[in-house]
């Protein structure tokens, strides 16, 4: 049986080892507030551990999912790291939304010490996670993806190599940039909509069968309208998304101008204490405006 270490239960990390546990294989977890490891363990009958480098020797596969390019540098090479201590020819995969050189760095790394190594973000949020309908976008070698591909598929309904490593974080940094230009024309629309006195449900309804249609609009449009943005993905963990994006795309010379506008307003909703809000919580601003 395959042994697996995932490393990170947030809001994504738990439900996706969850599926693993319920596809058949041996998990164990790591995280570090160490009762929500606990809990983890007793909801889905499996291990967790306070010291995964002390037995990274046991797994074939690590998993991370963890907040930033400064955490995952921790779990993988500080002073704990696990990559010193995984054994020749094992694979970690990265879950991250970190930046390409970063996951560039640790494969460099991860090669000399004999371990594969892929960058594979995810998107599709809380609720993808938990229904395990994430879709998985990959960089690294063939075989390493060849060997964890099938493992994947326990949360996944897409998941693609989408080249060499740091590739997947490019393609992840392309799904968010999309993402902030549909939240803030659909935040547009319903205040534009609202202030029109039409009927947003029905205008949700109605255009989501459309060009306009999204899974933003699809999923988020009715809990806009209905001031609701205490789940999801948060606006704290947007903008750093979104300042991955924008310093990658100065080094390589893309101009992003409505990510830089769109991170601004984002700014302002975390002034408003909105840091912890979905994403979708953009309309917000307009409570503001005349």
């Amino acid at each position: 049986m395959t042994k697996i270490l995932f490393m990170g239960l947030g809001t994504m990390g738990y439900p996706m080892a969850g599926h693993l546990k319920k596809s058949g294989y041996e998990v164990t977890v790591y995280n570090r507030t160490v009762s929500r490891a606990k809990k983890w363990a007793k909801e889905f009958f499996g291990n967790y551990t306070n010291e995964p480098a002390n037995e990274a020797s046991f797994f074939d596969i690590v998993f991370a999912c963890v907040g930033n390019d400064d955490d995952l540098k921790e779990v993988t090479c500080g002073e704990k790291g696990i990559l010193k201590k995984m054994r020749n020819g094992a694979i970690f995969v990265d879950h991250t939304t970190a930046s390409a050189s970063v996951e560039r760095e640790l494969f460099n790394i991860s090669k000399d010490l004999q371990i594969k190594y892929l960058d594979a973000p995810v998107s599709g949020g809380e609720k993808g996670a938990q229904d395990g309908k994430l879709t998985i976008m990959c960089g690294g070698e063939e075989t390493a993806f060849k060997e964890v591909e099938e493992v994947m598929a326990s949360y996944s309904q897409t998941c693609k190599l989408m080249g060499k490593i740091g590739s997947g974080q490019l393609t992840k940094m392309a799904n968010q940039i999309c993402i902030a230009g549909i939240l803030q024309g659909l935040s547009e629309a319903i205040n534009f909509s609202q202030r029109a006195g039409i009927d947003v449900d029905k205008m949700i309804g109605v255009i989501s069968k459309g060009a306009a249609g999204s899974w933003q609009l699809e999923n988020r449009g009715k809990t806009m309208a209905a001031n609701k943005f205490d789940f999801g993905f948060a606006v704290d963990w947007m903008r750093k998304d979104l300042d991955i994006c924008l310093r990658e795309a100065e080094s390589n010379g893309s101009p992003l101008p409505l990510v830089s506008l769109v991170d601004q307003f984002y700014k302002e909703v975390q002034l408003m204490g909105g840091g912890r809000w979905d994403t979708s919580s953009l309309i917000k601003r307009f409570e503001n405006l005349n």
